[in-house]
């Protein structure tokens, strides 16, 4: 060891940089862990399959006495649309159109068949969550393009084909049966037969969708020919599944959302929580930064007069500065080496059970991040300790 690096650690206070070592471990810990866990379980709430994957709500009227006239349904008006797209947590909202006829379908698999009346909605293909192509349409084609809910099927194989003796029947194997749809306008003057093909089943609607292309040129053909209805039912595009301002706007309004919420609240749920560890974490890590620079100033304003008395004699200033930033890089670099392998044994403990749910990210996310904030604190350090540096050199001089 130099004489330089005898003399100004002489008065390094062990305890405080254990102390500044912690403080920083702790931080470091926080910030790469939470970041790590949020990597982990992304990819569960952006799969479309996922519990908590509920980005989209389906929205209707409340079903009264009050709000029906003559028997329909109560729809959503042009206001209540605009009103509905001006709310900060709606990106964007589409409107479900429904069919102006009857519909009858009919299938056949295993050498049994049945057929049943059913009904067609369309929506904008942009919040249809089935990917792949066949999902076109040319008006006048007699091949139909469907998409049914994957719930439909869940009931037919575990509900009615168990009970009435029918083969259960498989995504894939759906996909290739073709489906029989007549079409009868109200008034039984105009028919149409054309062939059905399903394309895929949505996780998120939980309806019969045909392409919007269709829905236009069936409803002119067969349709009563009137000007049409607002629509019955919503989708919305949210930005905040679970913002609590949601379900107060939509009480208000006379309107429900579809399906089970607990889902929207479990990811909105997920961000907050994630939001306020990285917050406490990225809080302590600060304070730690401030912890070294308190304690690296007091051990310089100890060694004020060797400092000045190195400068004098013709030391250069990084020469006298180096004890310092040795210290400030090697405690930092042990702190985040102690973090990661913390994290790494923390994330060991649940990443089995989390890839069963179809969770775990990438690891190198979380730890670089970690490792650019502890060179960000060892920076800041050295530029304050050279400040210090160059101010004691103008004094001694």
């Amino acid at each position: 060891m130099s004489l330089i690096n005898r003399l100004l650690r002489k008065n390094m206070s062990p305890a405080r940089i254990a102390g500044f070592v912690l403080s920083n471990f702790i931080g470091l810990a926080i910030v790469v862990a939470g970041l790590q866990f949020f990597q982990d379980v992304r990819s569960i709430y952006t799969d479309e399959d996922s519990f908590i994957r509920k980005d989209f709500l389906v929205v209707n009227k409340k079903v009264t006495s009050a709000n029906t006239v003559d028997g329909r349904p109560a729809l959503f008006t042009p206001g209540e649309i605009a009103g509905l797209e001006s709310q900060p947590w709606v990106r964007k909202v589409g409107r479900f159109s429904t069919v102006d006829y009857r519909v009858s379908a009919s299938v056949e698999a295993g050498g049994r068949g049945m057929s049943t009346s059913m009904f067609f909605e369309s929506i904008p293909s942009e919040f249809i969550d089935v990917a792949g192509s066949g999902w076109e349409y040319r008006p006048g084609s007699l091949e139909v393009p469907v998409i049914m809910s994957k719930d439909y099927l869940t009931l037919y194989n575990f509900g009615f084909a168990s009970s009435a003796g029918l083969p259960q029947l498989s995504e894939q194997f759906m996909g290739g049966i073709p489906l029989r749809l007549r079409i009868t306008s109200d008034d039984g003057m105009r028919r149409g037969e054309f062939a059905g093909r399903v394309v895929g089943f949505s996780n998120r609607l939980n309806t019969i969708l045909v392409p919007e292309e269709f829905m236009e040129w069936s409803n002119r053909e067969f349709g009563s020919g009137g000007s049409r209805p607002g629509p019955s039912r919503l989708i919305v595009d949210v930005s905040s599944p679970g913002d609590v301002a949601i379900a107060p706007y939509l009480e208000e309004h006379g309107m429900e959302a579809a399906g089970d919420k607990r889902a929207s609240q479990a990811s909105f749920l997920l961000n907050v929580v994630t939001g306020v560890i990285l917050a406490v974490g990225v809080v302590i890590t600060v304070l730690s930064f401030f912890i070294l620079l308190l304690s690296v100033s007091i051990l310089m304003e100890k060694n004020r007069d060797k400092i000045h008395t190195l400068l004098m004699l013709g030391y250069p200033l990084g020469r006298v500065a180096s004890p310092y930033r040795k210290m400030i890089l090697w405690s930092c670099l042990g702190a985040y080496v102690l973090a990661v392998a913390v994290v790494y044994c923390f994330r060991l403990s649940y990443l089995h059970e989390l890839e069963g749910l179809g969770g775990g990210g990438e690891w190198w996310l979380a730890p670089t991040v970690g490792l650019l904030l502890t060179l960000a604190v060892v920076a800041l350090n050295v530029v304050a300790v050279g400040r210090r540096v160059r101010a004691a050199w103008r004094v001694s001089r």
